[in-house]
């Protein structure tokens, strides 16, 4: 049944989502900027962001259920969310830095005419591995981040689920978390796309060889803004 209390916990939760993906770079930005130098389609990077976002909520639901079945305090879930959410900042920022430098290694390894040449080296980008079956090139970027996003916390929802769930039952934190989730998610692909759109009128063609560069450093400043900005 649908509460008066119960209501306002999950509007609140809609409310507290927005905010705290809008607020958080490390929710869009390194979409936007992987989309532009990897040059993804809009269905791929559409369904990167989704997967993401997925793994992003699912893993603080998981780690909610599993402390409320034990009957961990608030407290106790709370210090993991924290240890998680400094692994995922430090993540990004060495992911950022390893990108960046890889691509200015890609960068030297070109001739004057910006081409790779197999006279001159045969370079493999070593940013995929190859199906062992049919030989398929697999990048491994989408999943690296998936990876980064799955160990990511989403802080506010261990409260918001905790607290319905021993006033309201399973039933009322299931309803909050899954509002929770919806706006989470919706939020990150609606700012991933209109910032991905964006990108597409910046004059970016003069630098355009250095995309990997900066995208790797704008992933790298964003996980600083999180782990020493507390954003």
């Amino acid at each position: 049944m649908m509460t008066p209390e119960l209501t306002i916990l999950t509007l609140n939760a809609m409310a507290v989502a927005f905010i705290h993906t809008a607020i958080g770079p490390d929710h869009y930005v390194p979409f936007i900027v992987m989309s532009k130098a990897r040059g993804w389609s809009l269905a791929r990077t559409t369904w990167i962001t989704l997967a993401c976002g997925i793994g992003h909520v699912a893993s603080s639901v998981v780690l909610g259920l599993a402390g409320y079945a034990v009957g961990a305090s608030l407290r106790h879930l709370e210090w993991i969310e924290s240890f998680r959410g400094e692994f995922a900042a430090w993540a990004l920022i060495i992911f950022g830095a390893v990108y960046a430098a890889w691509g200015l290694w890609k960068i030297k390894r070109k001739g004057p005419d910006g081409h790779i040449h197999d006279h001159l080296i045969r370079l493999h980008s070593h940013d995929h591995i190859h199906d062992p079956k049919s030989g398929a090139e697999i990048s491994l970027t989408p999943w690296i981040l998936f990876a980064i996003f799955v160990f990511g916390p989403c802080e506010p929802l261990i409260p918001l689920f905790i607290y319905p769930a021993a006033t309201s039952g399973w039933a009322g934190a299931w309803l909050v978390s899954m509002a929770f989730a919806v706006v989470t998610i919706s939020s990150m692909l609606a700012l991933v796309l209109v910032g991905r759109y964006g990108l597409n009128w910046l004059p970016t063609a003069r630098v355009a060889r250095y995309n990997h560069v900066l995208a790797g450093s704008t992933i790298a400043l964003t996980g600083c803004m999180i782990q020493f900005l507390g954003l």
